[in-house]
């Protein structure tokens, strides 16, 4: 991946590509010097776009990081601006060779952060109560929960507990039971009941909804994380229906007397020092720009592998967003049933947007397509940067328990909040989140780092980013900041916080994914 050297107006990512990215804006006549080639801009180029270094004549390939990323819609002159006006995202066969390409396993010195260690092995990086909502009905009450301890005055007597936080949706109900939306809806609350950054829990429900409170406890065998693992039957987590306690008011009480008697048991958890193999890292990209894939999505690709190189697991999801782009990842896959497994939920997700008369490159929203990005293979081949350069080891469902040490692919859709739920809901105990636009989003229990992918975005969101990799088209190797991320990855982990955390962020954005109907 190439870095742009200090005052260059744009970086030339692969020696065949056809265009390179604008790293600040180019006006109208400059003349280009990239990749040992001169080129005079025909028109302004904004940053992260794209300016053609050769004549691209109809039908041909447009070419970024060495691959194809549409076709031009009409004859592009060299030195002309590359987008959407004279590109298609027509469709194109890729040589999956399943298997074909896997790199070794990465080694490196240990590290360590200070986290909670669990009954079960795994390890929290944050120390929450939650008041689970099974259904959108007790939505409000459970918030009126949560509420109560929002001051946070308590907490002088509870200081190993990060906070009491409500898990809500618009779910739970008027769906068929035991269906899709039933299953993924039960299997992502059980992920964050059982998260590891989570220590107890209280559940409340309606009492006539599909999703029954005491049936969902049974089903998934549902203790608290604290408690040891051969008490379950003394462990069984508080469940309070809102038709038998005898309204809202009455619900609130008690459950607000149950989180009380649980804030003991939770604050009885201290950090200590754990190996960095204890990471789940989930990986997502937001508000994506044309730099993304040439700034903070392969830096992130570089913390994975570090990630990965100590034991521990990197997660990416976002199946939409890696459209075009798989065949890079089914090279890197440890067999070829871990491979087809990938290009299996590709062919789903086909099928799926055209019952729906809809388009996979419906993707790039149009603020992407504002911040230099084309079509969905541009866009995929950028965000798939944070996939590093390890094997792929397995491909999970979604809300999947993330189990196998190395990277992991998750199905999931590309929308920013019900990906990362699902990633959460899989145990990742950490979230790395890249943005070129800007975004704001966070996702409790889990710690959100923002990667912002150019400077001025990042100064003008000062209060929301946690890191700038927009200094690689500043002249900093991307390398470097890579091993910045993990550094911070770990400080996070060991308990700073992050901007989303210290804004209060992370409740609303809870959104399990819904593929059927709603009765």
């Amino acid at each position: 991946m190439a870095t742009a050297a200090e005052g260059q107006r744009a970086v030339l990512l692969r020696g065949d590509d056809n265009v390179a990215v604008a790293s600040r804006p180019i006006p109208k006549g400059y003349v280009l010097e990239v990749g040992g080639r001169r080129v005079e801009v025909r028109e302004p180029i904004a940053l992260g776009h794209k300016v053609a270094l050769t004549a691209i004549e109809p039908g041909e390939p447009v070419r970024k990081y060495g691959q194809v990323i549409g076709f031009a819609a009409r004859a592009i002159p060299e030195g002309a601006w590359v987008h959407v006006h004279n590109v298609t995202a027509d469709a194109f066969a890729r040589d999956y060779a399943f298997a074909s390409e896997r790199p070794p396993v990465p080694r490196c010195a240990p590290r360590t952060f200070r986290g909670f260690l669990r009954h079960d092995g795994r390890v929290g990086t944050r120390n929450y109560v939650a008041v689970i909502s099974t259904v959108n009905c007790s939505a409000s009450t459970s918030r009126a929960i949560s509420d109560r301890f929002r001051d946070e005055s308590w907490r002088q007597d509870f200081p190993n507990v990060d906070g009491v936080f409500a898990i809500t949706h618009k779910g739970g109900c008027a769906i068929p039971h035991g269906g899709p939306d039933h299953r993924i809806l039960e299997s992502v609350l059980a992920g964050f009941a059982t998260h590891p950054n989570v220590a107890a829990y209280v559940i409340v429900g309606l009492g006539c909804e599909v999703s029954q409170a005491r049936q969902f406890v049974e089903s998934h065998d549902l203790v608290t994380v604290g408690a040891a693992l051969e008490d379950k039957a003394s462990a069984r987590p508080r469940v309070l229906n809102i038709q038998d306690q005898g309204g809202m008011t009455r619900t609130v009480e008690a459950a607000v007397e149950a989180v009380h008697r649980l804030l003991p048991e939770a604050n009885a958890w201290t950090r200590t020092e754990q190996p960095a193999s204890k990471i789940v890292m989930a990986m997502e990209c937001g508000g994506s720009d044309g730099n993304s894939g040439v700034t903070a999505n392969p830096a992130v690709g570089v913390a994975a592998d570090l990630v990965v190189a100590q034991g521990g697991i990197a997660v990416l999801g976002e199946t939409t967003e890696i459209y075009g782009a798989e065949h890079l990842l089914t090279r890197r896959a440890v067999s070829p049933a871990v491979g087809q497994k990938l290009v299996d939920r590709i062919e789903w997700w086909e099928w799926y947007a055209h019952v729906f008369g809809a388009e996979i490159n419906n993707n790039p929203s149009p603020g992407n397509k504002a911040g230099g990005l084309t079509t969905i293979y541009e866009k995929s081949l950028g965000a798939l940067a944070k996939a590093g350069s390890t094997a792929l080891v397995d491909v999970v469902g979604y809300a999947e328990r993330l189990e196998t040490p190395g990277l992991i692919f998750m199905d999931t859709p590309g929308y920013d909040p019900p990906c990362t739920t699902g990633l959460v809901a899989g145990g990742a105990n950490v979230l790395v989140f890249t943005t070129g636009r800007g975004s704001v989003l966070g996702l409790k229990p889990t710690p959100c780092i923002k990667v912002a992918t150019n400077t001025p975005m990042f100064d003008r969101m000062a209060d929301d980013m946690d890191l700038n990799a927009g200094t690689i088209l500043e002249g900093e190797p991307v390398e470097s900041v890579g091993r910045r991320i993990f550094d911070l990855v770990l400080e996070v982990a060991g308990g700073r916080k992050t901007r989303s955390e210290r804004g209060g962020v992370g409740e609303e954005e809870f959104s399990p994914w819904n593929i059927g109907p709603v009765l």
